[in-house]
């Protein structure tokens, strides 16, 4: 369980979206491609697809702060869509849940403008 893969799948939208679709969970053992991804990032709006992450540790709630942080003082947004009660609650636990813009479909991330 602690060594469990994880796929990013990156996906340059329209409107100066990017998104990036992840499969597994993310942990302190397989976030480093997904905070490269992050850093780089360079478009206005960065949506990340949460459907397929079953779970987050600390090391990956950090990774999603960071992002979070390194979007908001560019003036940049951050969306997360799909994002399932376990991953709610590991953010909702540790007091950032307030950070993140959370929507039920990439469609309404895409339309939603903030």
């Amino acid at each position: 369980m602690p060594n469990e893969p994880l796929t990013i799948e990156d996906i340059a939208g329209q409107d100066k979206t990017r998104l990036l679709k992840l499969s597994g969970p993310l942990t302190i053992s397989n976030l480093f491609d997904f905070q490269n991804r992050v850093r780089t990032n360079t478009v206005e709006r960065l949506i990340l697809d949460f459907t397929n992450v079953p779970y987050v540790d600390s090391a990956g709630i950090g990774a999603m702060v960071g992002a979070h942080v390194t979007h908001s003082k560019d003036g940049r947004s951050l969306a997360l869509v799909g994002v399932n009660q376990r991953v709610r609650a590991a953010l909702g636990v540790t007091r950032v849940e307030q950070f993140f813009k959370f929507y039920d479909s990439r469609e309404e991330a895409q339309a939603t403008r903030t």
